[in-house]
């Protein structure tokens, strides 16, 4: 069922967007091409439906406009180990410019348009350098004898500022496993970590990758 003036609140890159048909928005960036349609499943509310939490059958369909990045943040970096200093550094966030073109209540579940996924969550070279090291995390032992014991050849993540063994557990079953692969993250990586790993923005504000750098090097 279609209705072209119902408002539906949708979520997507961890963020919530109220929208209906024909509104045009920026999210954070999806892996789909420009002229591609695709469809938001996660709908927190549609028209007087609230979802538990989410309304099941429902979905947002939107037509990708372009591929876009968004205004330079600048933020500040500071070093708690070496020196005092601060320094900046800037990004700009890749996102995808959409138009709503759709708001199902119900049967998006059998729309047959492709579902939006959210794209660069892991670069190309966080992807090389985390993939050597995740075949032999598996094979290493049972997964009852393998509490928070590294695979061979692991570094020992717990030099990272703020990381203890219980943090050290988690990026070991995340397939993080070196210095090496942490220093290759970017902010799409940063950010995917962070959300997936509950690290609460803890990344940034101890400054793993720069730290990692340097133990990477020796």
């Amino acid at each position: 069922m279609k209705e072209d003036h119902m408002f539906a609140v949708m979520k997507t890159g961890g963020k919530q967007y109220k929208v209906q048909a024909g509104d045009v928005l920026r999210v954070e960036k999806l892996a789909a091409d420009a002229g591609e349609t695709v469809q938001f499943n996660e709908i927190l509310m549609v028209g007087s439906t609230v979802g538990a939490p989410t309304v099941e059958g429902a979905g947002v369909q939107a037509e990708v406009i372009d591929q876009i990045k968004g205004e330079k943040v600048i933020h500040f970096v500071k070093r708690r180990r070496k020196h005092s200093s601060k320094r900046t550094k800037g990004h700009r966030q890749q996102l995808t410019l959409l138009r709503v073109t759709d708001i199902l209540e119900k049967g998006a579940d059998k729309s047959g348009v492709k579902a939006a996924i959210g794209a660069g969550s892991v670069s190309g070279a966080a992807v090389a350098a985390a993939a050597p090291a995740k075949a032999p995390a598996k094979k290493a032992a049972p997964k009852k004898a393998a509490k928070a014991e590294a695979p061979a050849g692991a570094d020992d993540l717990k030099k990272l500022s703020g990381v203890g063994p219980a943090l050290e557990k988690k990026l070991l079953d995340a397939g993080i496993t070196t210095f090496a692969q942490i220093a290759a993250w970017g902010e799409a990586d940063i950010a995917e970590f962070d959300e997936k790993l509950s690290f609460k923005g803890r990344i940034e504000r101890e400054g793993w990758v720069e730290q990692a750098k340097e133990l990477a090097n020796g």
